[in-house]
Order: structure tokens, then sequence, then C-alpha cells
């Protein structure tokens, strides 16, 4: 799905009617904590899954 230049200013005016040029550096802030802890998340899945892959299983 590629957004064009035409839809990313269709999503960011109707992103400022609904929530207000005050609110949206807030919402911008935790929409971007929340993808920062995702990433977090999902890389120590990753290294966890290695770490069980590692140890030898009991027969």
């Amino acid at each position: 799905m590629n957004l064009g230049a035409t839809e990313l200013v269709i999503v960011l005016v109707i992103l400022l009617v609904l929530f207000g040029g005050a609110k949206l550096p807030k919402l911008a802030r935790s929409l971007g904590r929340a993808q920062k802890e995702f990433k977090e998340g999902v890389s120590e899945g990753a290294k966890a899954e290695e770490v069980a892959e590692d140890k030898p299983k009991d027969a």
C-alpha cells in the first residue's frame, strides 16, 4: 500500500480537523513512543527465540 502526496495531504488535513493543532504534536509523540516500544519488543522476542534455539534439548 503506497500513499502518494495527495493521499498524505488528505490524511493530514483530516487529522488536523479531528484532533486540532494543539493535540497533533502530543499524538505524534505518543505514536513514536509506541512504535519504539513495539520494535524493542520484537527485537527482544527475536533474541529470546535465538537463545531458546541455542540451548540443547533434553532427550
